[in-house]
């Protein structure tokens, strides 16, 4: 029988995982993701027509991403439910991909890392939208939504860390955000190749707590069934981890509005 994994190896796990979901939430929210507003005002001398240009600029600039003027219009639980359905979905596609671990895929829980990581990165997107940005309080909603743990406030916030636990935090979550540094300074901005690799990085940090992936929100019982099958299988893994997704922003809901004193 396997050793049980303590509140203290969750919390070592997931404060660095935490602090690398930052930059690249944080690039999608306050960047023009989508060149939306840039393609905007670039346009602004392009139209000779200027009922069109006024159309143009308007549509542009209320299309509901981050950056956007529709976006600013949003109250929070619509913001919440944008990281759900529009950043969810490719996550979910990037977790329902067979083989993309190669032969890891045969080992080791593939999908259910990528899967907790995709969760873990939307859980501290939505805790962002209801101001919740201190790394302790993250760490506490995914253990309580992911993993069914009520983690002290204390040990989450990393209050008992001496210099050795915080350079060896440090130095996890500079090689879980390697790729998002490198893409910023080739391109100036993070590239989607980046936030695959950075997704897949930071669900192989999940491997020291695989015990508690099992009890990350699912699909139904046939999404897992129509995931066993061949060729339509991604399509069950892909409708799974959607499904799983509303759970998790049902139970983060409830989980923020019962310490909404830290929002």
């Amino acid at each position: 029988m396997s050793e049980a994994i303590s509140d203290r190896q969750v919390v070592a796990i997931l404060r660095p995982f935490v602090r690398a979901c930052a930059p690249m939430i944080d690039a999608l929210r306050e960047a023009d993701p989508f060149g939306l507003q840039a393609r905007a005002r670039r346009g602004e001398g392009e139209f000779s027509d200027a009922g069109f240009k006024k159309k143009m600029l308007h549509a542009l600039t209320t299309v509901k991403v981050p950056g956007t003027a529709g976006w600013a219009a949003m109250d929070i639980d619509q913001r919440a439910s944008w990281w759900v359905n529009r950043v969810g979905r490719l996550t979910s596609l990037l977790t329902s991909i067979p083989g993309l671990g190669g032969a890891l895929a045969d080992r080791l829980p593939v999908q259910d890392t990528l899967g907790a990581a995709s969760q873990g990165l939307v859980l501290c997107a939505i805790a962002g939208e209801y101001g919740v940005t201190d790394v302790g309080s993250r760490v506490r909603l995914i253990a309580s939504v992911l993993f069914e743990r009520d983690i002290d406030a204390d040990l989450a916030a990393g209050a008992s860390h001496d210099k050795s636990a915080q350079s060896a935090e440090d130095s996890e979550t500079a090689r879980l955000t390697e790729e998002l540094d490198e893409s910023h300074r080739k391109h100036g901005n993070v590239t989607a190749k980046a936030v695959a690799t950075t997704l897949w990085h930071l669900g192989k940090s999940l491997w020291g707590i695989t015990g508690e992936l099992e009890k990350r929100p699912r699909g139904r019982w046939f999404h897992r069934a129509l995931g066993m099958l061949p060729v339509v299988g991604a399509a069950g893994d892909y409708l799974g981890e959607r499904s799983g997704l509303k759970k998790v922003w049902k139970r983060a809901h409830a989980w923020l509005m019962a310490h909404r004193q830290w929002a």
